[in-house]
């Protein structure tokens, strides 16, 4: 976990950085397309705090009132933040002037190719060090940098042909079209961290059939389990929360059947397949005792 922490951290001080730079160059440049940019930007800079804060919380240990922990905090919050990233992209939306356009300075073309090959770099290292781990909250911080690289990528183009708007009066519009389209592409990353937490929150089952078959072996290296009937294995923060129904040989006693059940759960927490809260029932054989 402290592996996934750093990696987050570097993440978050390097959006930072790039959201800073971006919005006071792009104000000092006269490009809005490299300030909306920059709350681009800030949309992956919130990501990371939403992802921070989870790992954080959900370190904390079960009690009482939820006997389950707390990693569902960091659903609630993305859901926050994912409102908060959509009304962000409509206030830039709205409030584009398209009176009084000024021609960008040449140093937003500078910045946006130094934008572009620092957020190549990042979005890389955390795609690899997310599938490294086999964390998918650094694989899905990856995967939504793309929008931010593709984001740098428009106002860099935009930039360069406002240049020629001297010669071709219509490029006098390309940094006020580059602004739009990147605040469509705000309100869209905004309400896909809204939908998707959404769907955790009311319990999201892991698709990664390659996971799952990790878990049904594990579960079935136990010479007295022969069979799997159920496995629901539900994301639940960083981690898993397994719900399972087995089958044992006809001849396991009551005594014995505990002690595999126990041995299981062990070997499951122990694994590095995330499971922290484990759920095991023995249903009525149907397979014979060899």
């Amino acid at each position: 976990m402290d592996k996934i922490l750093n990696v987050m951290k570097k993440s978050f001080i390097t959006n930072l950085l790039l959201s800073i730079m971006k919005v006071v160059i792009g104000l000092i440049g006269k490009s809005s397309a490299l300030v909306a940019d920059g709350i681009h930007s800030l949309s992956d800079l919130i990501t990371d705090v939403v992802a921070i804060f989870g790992i954080h919380i959900s370190e904390k240990p079960a009690n009482k009132k939820h006997p389950f922990g707390y990693g569902e905090a960091e659903y609630i919050s993305s859901f926050l933040m994912g409102l908060i990233i959509v009304f962000l992209g409509l206030g830039i939306l709205f409030n584009i002037q398209i009176n009084n356009i000024e021609k960008p300075e040449y140093i937003v073309i500078i910045v946006s190719v130094l934008a572009i090959i620092i957020k190549y770099i990042l979005l890389k290292y955390l795609i690899k060090k997310g599938n490294e781990y086999n964390d998918s909250v650094l694989i899905s911080s990856g995967e939504e940098s793309k929008a931010d690289e593709i984001s740098a990528v428009i106002v860099l183009i935009t930039s360069i042909l406002s240049q020629y708007s001297n010669y071709i009066e219509v490029f006098k519009y390309a940094d006020v079209v580059g602004s739009v389209i990147v605040s469509i592409l705000i309100i869209i990353t905004g309400f896909k961290i809204f939908k998707s937490s959404i769907s955790m929150i009311l319990g999201e089952q892991e698709e990664n059939t390659e996971e799952i078959e990790k878990i049904k072996k594990l579960i079935l290296k136990e010479e007295k389990i022969k069979k799997i009937d159920k496995l629901i294995v539900l994301k639940y923060g960083p981690y898993y929360k397994i719900t399972a129904s087995i089958e044992m040989a006809g001849d396991t006693s009551l005594n014995e059947a505990h002690k595999v059940l126990a041995s299981t759960e062990k070997k499951l927490k122990k694994s590095d397949l995330k499971a922290k809260y484990i759920d095991i029932d023995i249903s009525p054989c149907k397979v014979k005792s060899n």
